[in-house]
């Protein structure tokens, strides 16, 4: 099947490996995949911050940017969750009305998509180690993303997965609040790091790096024994050279 990759500009300009091994998963799934290089922002930074007729103008170059009859894939369940639900705010009775609609409805997270559309959960991925799962505020209460993640985890070589208390909690990012409230947002990220910390395990794996980079800033700055990673990057990780995709 043809799909779109939508990569996120901050994982485009901070974690492109994450983006290329979206492509990789994507490919392996059986897809022919398009990317659009002029693609930027969806807005979401903007529209978070209250600057909406700013997010409108970026919003509307991301209609532009995509197909709206063709699947798209992030790798980010907070920007998914931006086009499903703030472009409601920005478009809804505009003349892209129909367009945003369109859109909205094949826009997909990566691992939403491949368990739900490509109904692919296995990718010979190899990991080491204890890991607990972070559900992102944006994939479970926005994508009600769940079940997925986990069903894929659950299939790599070595992994294992443990559930971590509150594990459903925020961990403090949430865009600008970590700016203007920081002291309660480290707060939330040490609660959270913390808890993972409890059941020994060697990292956090989530949807959306946003989540990451706020967790492993948090680590880093306390050296403490853990790291964070995507899951793009987990169900590639251990893949040899020589494996087609």
């Amino acid at each position: 099947m043809k799909v779109e990759l939508f990569v996120p500009c901050f994982v485009d300009q901070l974690y492109p490996e994450t983006a290329f091994n979206t492509l990789r998963l994507l490919e392996k799934s059986g897809c022919k995949v398009e990317y659009n290089s002029k693609q930027t922002c969806c807005g979401q930074p903007a529209y978070n911050a209250g600057y909406w007729d700013e997010a409108k103008e970026v919003g509307t170059k991301f209609l532009n940017d995509f197909t709206e009859n063709t699947y798209v894939v992030a790798p980010s369940a907070s920007c998914v969750g931006m086009v499903k639900g703030g472009f409601n705010d920005l478009f809804t009775n505009t003349i892209v009305h129909n367009k945003c609609r369109s859109l909205q409805s094949n826009i997909w997270e990566l691992s939403d998509f491949l368990v739900n559309v490509a109904k692919k959960d296995y990718f010979g991925a190899e990991l080491e180690g204890k890991a607990v799962y972070h559900d992102s505020c944006s994939a479970l209460r926005e994508c009600k993303i769940k079940d997925e993640p986990r069903q894929l985890l659950s299939k790599v070589h070595g992994l294992e997965m443990l559930e971590m208390q509150d594990t459903d909690m925020c961990c403090g990012f949430g865009g600008t609040f970590a700016v203007k409230f920081d002291a309660i947002s480290s707060a939330m990220a040490e609660q959270k790091v913390n808890n993972a910390l409890a059941q020994n395990a060697d990292y956090i794996i989530s949807t959306d790096l946003s989540c990451l980079l706020h967790l492993q800033g948090y680590i880093d700055k306390n050296k403490l024994p853990i790291k964070t990673m995507h899951i793009a990057d987990v169900l590639c990780n251990g893949w040899l050279e020589s494996t087609e995709y």
